[in-house]
């Protein structure tokens, strides 16, 4: 069935918001519902509002029972592509389907059913989908914890969700290293307040640590993977409500108390279907990687389950952009498999382009399946959307959302309308979410001007719904601010034809002598020198202006450049394409750039070590070591 659509992409969007009821009740008729809603959105509770209310299905059903059914069970569902391992395998909608219904009947052995969370620490392998789904099929409610996370942050997850079952691995694997997941998981249980009963582990060779080791320390019983599922009964999709949890997902940078935001079957299930051919294009039997982790939100959505509910191949993509052996491997990617949509982080796209400058490596293969690249999770600059775009031929689709929105709330819908890319710009909001920039006070600002993104209330279907087991804190966190409105945390503007601009976080603004000035800004006109692979700009406390920017900048391989030929360089650009308001003077050269695994620039950390403030490392970073790297360059006056 094609997409709900009323002739083009504005009147689509603009039905979407004046008339909800009908228009996701249409949008919800493309899936197979135990019973069919009847309702759409219920305000009841505002503001805290629930979609299909009235409704129950299971998600996994429409994933993967529904297109067996249909005669498509030979159809490729995932292909497992391990470039740290040089394996790979492809499941076809049977065997996945098999896969899926027997280890939902050996997490129903242990006593695993309707409600009861399962926590999942797991690395890029079959089994890390195959455990999403055997949860989901059981209405139990999975969290997934990225695989790369120590002790204390397993614990305080445990803690929060509750979970009577761990599922792990022996380990994960880097370019470099092996990551041994057992000692971690053992300690989280003993650091946990709350007891979990069972682990099951999936055995990968070539790690020291076994369960005999480490199973002594803790009170749980263990289990092997393997031997577990080989034994279960399969388990047949549990009928569900709509509003049944399907997940919680903690967000990156939390500190203190876990965040965990959760959403549910229905809602999640009608957005990600109604996504598939509209925001990406793709449909049965087409192909998709999405590089990124199970373990963020992306990986949630656009590995696992929007792909099956459209009914889509998903590679499962075990590596790097760069280093897995090089910075080929995403192209390598697309001749093997004939991806059609890739969808990564700007982060990876700058790796890339660092490694690759005149990206010699895309013609080693042949791309010719790529019909869009889709990039999120943190500003995608003009520099670096312009050089992709170069170099592939492709539309490069930027779009823009959160963990808490689960998909994106604006990106170019090229499945409906393929609008005309403006670079720099998420293009325009997609269906159901009201948009609008508001000043401090609340009130719209015009076209043009930059302010707090908001989105008025209800959030679409498959949004979160709270914050798992704190309403409070959900609504004080997020709905307070501007009544009647949700807040991103995002700063940025809406053009004069409704495109939307993301500049940065809200504190990314930053105040130079009573100027308002985007950070994000200044960092696409530093992007622009040929000589920078990325940067980052922070706002520095100066007692005579208040803030002033510096600049952080990684350089391309082979760039050679003085570093004050280059600080001249973009003095002199940065005040020609901003003008000298900015007052960008400051300029250091650095290896690398403090992230998170998910490729968010820590730019908040960054600020306060060079303000002299006490700072906290969040858990989520990448390598904890550019932080100790940078902190002289940092306390040496920013700059």
């Amino acid at each position: 069935m094609p997409p709900v659509a009323f002739g083009n992409y504005r009147e689509t969007h603009a039905q979407s918001i004046t008339d909800p009821q009908s228009f996701w009740l249409q949008t919800a008729a493309q899936l197979e519902w135990d019973v069919p809603p009847t309702q759409a959105v219920d305000g009841s509770n505002a503001p805290l509002y629930r979609w299909f209310p009235d409704g129950r299905l299971n998600i996994t059903h429409n994933a993967l029972d529904r297109h067996v059914a249909a005669g498509n069970g030979e159809r490729t569902a995932l292909i497992y592509d391990s470039a740290v391992t040089d394996k790979s395998r492809s499941y076809t909608y049977a065997e996945l389907r098999e896969e899926v219904a027997a280890a939902a009947g050996a997490l129903s052995a242990l006593g695993v059913s309707a409600g009861d969370r399962v926590l999942l620490y797991l690395p890029m392998i079959p089994q890390a989908v195959i455990a999403m789904l055997a949860c989901a099929r059981l209405g139990a409610v999975h969290s997934v914890v990225f695989g790369g996370f120590a002790a204390k942050e397993i614990a305080s997850r445990i803690d929060d969700a509750a979970p009577d079952t761990v599922i792990t691995a022996t380990g994960g694997i880097e370019p470099a290293r092996r990551v041994e997941y057992l000692p971690k998981v053992a300690e989280a249980l003993q650091l946990a307040q709350h007891k979990v009963r069972d682990v099951v582990v999936v055995d990968r060779d070539g790690f020291a640590a076994t369960v005999e080791q480490v199973a002594g320390a803790t009170e749980a019983s263990w289990h092997d993977w393997d031997a577990l599922v080989g034994q279960a009964e399969p388990a047949p999709p549990v009928s569900v409500a709509a509003t049944h949890p399907l997940y919680v997902l903690y967000t990156s940078g939390t500190t203190g108390k876990p965040k965990g935001v959760v959403r549910d079957h229905g809602g999640t299930a009608a957005a990600l279907n109604w996504t598939m051919p509209s925001i990406f294009n793709i449909g049965p039997g087409q192909v998709i990687l999405c590089a990124s982790d199970v373990g963020w939100v992306v990986g949630h959505s656009y590995i696992v389950y929007a792909p099956l509910l459209a009914g889509a191949t998903s590679v499962l993509y075990e590596g790097k952009p760069v280093g897995t052996p090089d910075a080929g491997a995403f192209w390598r990617m697309v001749e093997e498999h004939r991806i059609n949509t890739l969808f990564t982080a700007p982060t990876a796209l700058r790796a890339i382009r660092k490694a690759d400058p005149t990206a010699s490596k895309v013609t080693d293969y042949d791309i010719s399946s790529l019909n869009y690249l889709f990039s999120a999770g943190e500003r995608l600059d003009p520099e670096t959307q312009r050089w992709i775009g170069e170099v592939l031929d492709v539309p490069v689709i930027d779009n823009w959302w959160q963990t808490e929105t689960g998909w994106p709330i604006a990106a170019n819908p090229v499945g409906i309308e393929q609008l005309p890319v403006k670079v720099g710009s998420a293009t325009l909001p997609m269906v159901g979410y009201d948009v609008a920039v508001l000043d401090p006070l609340g009130e719209p600002l015009p076209a043009g001007q930059e302010g707090n993104i908001a989105i008025r209330l209800p959030l679409p279907p498959g949004t979160l719904y709270s914050l798992w087991g704190d309403d409070q804190r959900y609504v004080e966190g997020y709905l307070s601010a501007f009544e009647g409105y949700y807040t991103t945390g995002d700063s940025g503007y809406i053009d004069e034809d409704g495109y939307i601009y993301v500049m940065g976080r809200t504190d990314d603004v930053i105040n130079v002598s009573g100027h308002r000035l985007s950070t994000g800004e200044i960092e696409a006109a530093v992007a622009e020198h040929p000589a920078v692979a990325e940067c980052a700009v922070i706002g520095l406390a100066d007692e005579l202006k208040g803030q002033r920017p510096a600049g952080f900048l990684v350089l391309k391989s082979g760039a050679e450049i003085s570093q004050e030929q280059l600080r001249k360089e973009l003095v002199a650009h940065v005040r020609a394409s901003i003008g000298p308001v900015a007052d960008f003077k400051e300029v250091a050269v650095v290896d690398a750039l403090p992230k998170t695994r998910s490729g968010k620039i820590l730019r908040k950390t960054m600020r306060q070590i060079a303000d002299g403030k006490d700072y906290t490392v969040p858990s989520t970073i990448e390598d904890a070591s550019v932080i100790e790297d940078l902190l002289p360059v940092l306390r040496g006056s920013g700059a």
